[in-house]
């Protein structure tokens, strides 16, 4: 079984700057979340995505015991997924409708929203990047995606879904085809 022990984990330093869909910020990342190659369980083969939720990080596997580490944002407790999932859909500057769940549950923030959001769009709370996450065949609602708040990296926040600054997504999202599993832990 996998867990978060298997990795080696190290840093880097960072300051990254806020995609274009946000104010023209500087937001200083904490050097940890900064992506870089760190070394993992040489059992994990090339190709999967590791999402450990504790520490807030993303692995995309390399082979050979090396991996690519992201910083990530994930949903507030009891809204962030669990288990083995699948990538059957990318797509470059989504659009967003909320689900209904989402407006059941806070009907004053994402009621305003029930018609959705183009992709680019300010307040579109999938930035630049998504991959769609998939059981069995069927879509999840849960995905990896881009977001246009760089400072909840590293934080819960939100309704679900793991998040990563839009660089790091963009980067992410060129290296990841579709049929890739990510394991949620």
């Amino acid at each position: 079984m996998l867990t978060r022990r298997n990795f080696v984990l190290s840093a880097a330093a960072t300051t990254v700057a806020a995609p274009a869909l946000a104010a023209p910020t500087i937001v200083r990342l904490p050097r940890k979340f900064w992506p870089q190659e760190v070394n993992v369980n040489p059992d994990l083969p090339a190709g999967q995505i590791h999402v450990v939720k504790d520490d807030y990080y993303l692995y995309w596997t390399l082979g050979n015991g090396r991996a690519r580490r992201y910083g990530i944002a994930l949903g507030d407790q009891g809204r962030n997924y669990t288990g083995v999932l699948t990538i059957r859909r990318k797509a470059e500057w989504p659009s967003w409708i909320p689900t209904q769940n989402m407006i059941n549950l806070e009907p004053e923030l994402y009621g305003p929203y029930r018609n959705g959001l183009p992709g680019g769009h300010p307040q579109n709370p999938m930035g630049a990047r998504a991959l769609y996450l998939y059981e069995g065949g069927r879509d999840t609602y849960y995905r990896i995606h881009g977001t246009p708040q760089p400072w909840t990296i590293g934080q819960s926040f939100s309704s679900g879904c793991v998040r990563l600054i839009n660089q790091h997504v963009e980067e992410l999202y060129s290296l990841v085809p579709v049929n890739t599993q990510v394991f949620i832990f």
